[in-house]
């Protein structure tokens, strides 16, 4: 019986050497635009910096491109009279690449004119990033969004699925004048988002819970982002997409739309998804939005 044994384990583990061909999803590289700015309105002014990127293969690592030239967002402040928003005033940045190949681009030190973009905003400025990339151009626009304090952040010592987690109550005080959507990062390429429906301008508290246990004395930096529906919405998107070893702004998963669309044959600059090219666009997100952080010491 023994000696059967070793030889049915033997034609297992050899059957274990066969090779499996595998048909993976294949498109051609699409441009990756991370454009993600948080605000600190104690801070003079906004970080700027924008990532490109390109899709490669299935298993490959995705990596840095860089634009035919700088990079602009135009900032036009408007203002709503007898019910139409009409622009007022309008300006722009240029970025440029900080290192020839490196898909990093940031307000241009070259300029005559300082090309930082003020930390001091509002909801009336409609911001429009234009990407000039291999003979096209894209473009996404965006509004700046307002966010909210953290009020406590407390360590719990409650667990959902097993010992080896940690648990943070988060509590903050909704603003009782506007609709609001809120992105919180947790580190760690960790996200959640959160829409006050059900306590519009009341204190709300939530438990969020990593899966390992800190060592005393480690600092984990939260923070709480505005956003506005669509942004809250492709946030979702990606979490629900991604596992935990995930950065949901490193490779996507699969291809969820954000709002950077090619506009190189489009004749109006205000409508960007054209129907009849359903498949023209870049992945990634451009959005401006406020963040408050806050840091717990783990017990």
């Amino acid at each position: 019986m023994k000696k059967w044994i070793y030889i049915l384990l033997a034609l297992l583990i050899g059957s274990c050497e066969d090779v499996i061909e595998v048909d993976v999803p294949q498109e051609p590289p699409r441009l990756v635009v991370e454009a993600l700015f948080r605000v600190d309105r104690n801070e003079p002014f906004v970080p700027v910096v924008v990532k490109l990127t390109t899709t490669n293969g299935f298993f490959d690592e995705i990596t840095a491109t860089s634009a035919d030239d700088n990079i602009t967002i135009l900032i036009d402040q408007y203002e709503n009279r007898d019910g139409i928003d009409i622009i007022i005033s309008s300006g722009s940045s240029s970025l440029a690449e900080t290192e020839p190949g490196s898909g990093i681009y940031v307000p241009d030190p070259t300029f005559d004119n300082d090309q930082r973009i003020s930390s001091i905003l509002n909801e009336d400025l409609q911001f429009t990033m234009i990407i000039p990339y291999q003979g096209r151009r894209y473009a996404a626009q965006t509004r700046y969004v307002p966010s909210v304090p953290v009020d406590n952040i407390a360590q719990g010592t409650e667990t959902l699925f097993g010992e080896d987690e940690t648990e943070v109550i988060i509590t903050y005080t909704d603003d009782p004048n506007r609709t609001n959507f809120y992105v919180f990062d947790f580190g760690f390429g960790e996200y959640f988002g959160s829409e006050d429906t059900f306590y519009r301008g009341q204190p709300f508290s939530f438990s969020y819970f990593y899966d390992e246990k800190f060592d005393p004395g480690t600092e984990l930096e939260i923070s709480i982002l505005g956003a506005d529906q669509e942004f809250y919405n492709y946030m979702n998107l990606l979490v629900e997409q991604s596992d935990d070893d995930f950065n949901i702004f490193d490779t996507p998963v699969a291809t969820v739309r954000g709002n950077v669309f090619d506009i190189t044959d489009l004749d109006n600059i205000d409508v960007f998804d054209n129907v009849n090219r359903p498949d023209s666009f870049a992945l990634g997100y451009f959005a401006i939005v406020e963040e408050y952080k806050a840091t717990l010491t783990i017990q």
